[in-house]
């Protein structure tokens, strides 16, 4: 007897997906170099094996979820650069919170963590150097070619509030709206700042 069609359309479950996610919560809670293939596929309840079929190595495993978030990172930059206004408060407000947004949301933090915890392992790795630089090139959305060393660093520290809120603000009783809030206010007053006499891109 053939199986019925409502059957036969229920959609399978993303391994991959599932893969990946168990993979970067054993990796960020016990660090990447204590964690085997073995564990990840006896904490997914498949063998060793089915893992395969999906990844060969760890490595691939990082390579994959840097890669997802990399499509996202990307897509934010395309769209500042269609900005007509590159120079203007609001412009560099909107990129914030577009990156606030795509931090907050899915694995996003996640993998920042995962990156932050493990440093040593990652220190030359290309999927490392790919997260680097495109935290570099939001970064350099932010400030014009000719912007002085101070207002260059003031963008990167905007940019590393709201990573940083993730960790700094992790043991603190309060919701994930308000950790983004005051990583914005930091992060928006940071790109405020301005030497003295001259005048308030915010108006």
């Amino acid at each position: 007897m053939n199986e019925p069609a409502a059957s036969r359309a229920e959609p399978r479950p993303d391994t991959r997906a599932r893969i990946q996610t168990v993979a970067l919560d054993l990796f960020t809670e016990q660090g990447y170099d204590a964690t085997s293939l073995r564990e990840i596929a006896e904490s997914l309840g498949v063998t060793k094996a089915a893992l395969y079929y999906h990844f060969k190595s760890k490595e691939e495993i990082v390579d994959s979820f840097s890669a997802d978030q990399l499509v996202k990172l990307d897509k934010i930059v395309e769209w500042a650069r269609t900005q007509p206004d590159p120079s203007s408060f609001e412009f560099r407000r909107e990129l914030l919170q577009r990156y606030a947004d795509d931090l907050y949301t899915g694995r996003y933090s996640k993998v920042m963590q995962f990156f932050h915890q493990n440093q040593p392992a990652f220190k030359n790795a290309p999927a490392g150097a790919k997260m680097r630089q495109a935290m570099m090139d939001i970064i350099g959305l932010l400030v014009e070619p000719e912007s002085t060393p101070t207002a260059k660093l003031r963008a990167g520290m905007a940019v590393l509030a709201i990573n940083t809120s993730w960790f700094l603000l992790r043991d603190t009783d309060i919701s994930d709206e308000e950790r983004r809030e005051a990583a914005m206010e930091v992060a928006f007053d940071l790109l405020r700042t301005r030497p003295a006499g001259s005048e308030d891109p915010a108006g």
